[in-house]
């Protein structure tokens, strides 16, 4: 198991979903490296499992990712968790398999709960084809130009929000996209686990000045109007926008393709 980075999705609420090669994996490695090492650590002690752990967050990612990965390079093996679910998605994770991707290292995945997969499910709405948004900026101008983005998507939505700024992203949900099938998962697989299928609309009326609380998974019905195809112009324009918020070229070119339908590479040269 030397030199090798694992990464173990593990409960996302109710600790028996983790999976038996989850704990062997995360009782035979030579450390851990956890988002939050006291929620992590809680998870180790009911399992009775004792390895040493070391921090892994948005904040010190650079410095600790470095570390991790001379540790690994020098014959160590190390597991990846996140404070719940699948570490690496909208996660700083992400960073340390590009790390491992540069040096070499093998990486091999342990899955687990996924928060966004199991809404989807039970969401009632469409999950043929759906798209993973992640969580939504605080800022409100950052917020609405990523719903404008997604004004036309016609795939399912799926969302990750905190109860405190779920009243704003409502209202926001709603005069983007005007009235939708809204799904919100809350507090999935625990205790007062609640599924409510409603509107964009009565969701503003219901939970605008009364929040949910708990941990929220927001699923939105996609676009059904018609539309006029976007030509390579409008299409330029668009990903122009999006680099001087501060995208970069690529991602702007990756994000209006999806949009327009035209391909990246088009509008990647274009846009240079």
């Amino acid at each position: 198991m030397s030199e090798i980075l694992y990464v173990v999705g593990t409960p996302i609420g109710n600790l028996g979903d983790i999976s038996p090669r989850a704990l062997e994996t995360l009782g035979s490695v030579d450390f851990i490296a956890a988002e939050d090492t006291r929620v992590t650590l809680k998870l180790l002690n009911h399992f009775g499992i004792k390895k040493p752990l070391i921090s892994y967050y948005e904040h010190n990612k650079h410095e600790k990712g470095e570390r991790i990965i001379d540790r690994i390079l020098a014959g160590e093996s190390c597991a990846v968790v996140t404070d719940a679910g699948m570490p690496c998605i909208s996660d700083p994770g992400e960073d340390l398999i590009r790390q491992c991707e540069q040096a070499g290292i093998r990486t091999v995945v342990i899955p687990g709960p996924s928060a966004a997969i199991a809404a989807l499910a039970v969401s009632g709405l469409p999950t043929g084809r759906f798209t993973f948004e992640g969580f939504l900026s605080v800022n409100r101008k950052s917020r609405c130009e990523h719903l404008d983005s997604l004004r036309y998507e016609r795939r399912t939505m799926i969302f990750y929000e905190a109860p405190h700024k779920l009243p704003n992203t409502l209202r926001d949900l709603y005069e983007v996209f005007g009235e939708r099938r809204l799904t919100i998962a809350r507090e999935l697989t625990k205790i007062h686990e609640e599924i409510i299928r409603t509107t964009t609309k009565a969701a503003v009326e219901r939970y605008a000045d009364d929040p949910l609380k708990g941990e929220i998974v927001l699923l939105v019905e996609g676009c059904r109007e018609e539309r006029a195809p976007m030509t390579l112009t409008e299409a330029t324009a668009y990903a122009r926008e999006l680099v001087d918020g501060g995208m970069r070229p690529s991602d702007a070119a990756k994000e209006a393709a999806a949009l327009s339908g035209i391909r990246k590479n088009e509008i990647y040269r274009e846009l240079l």
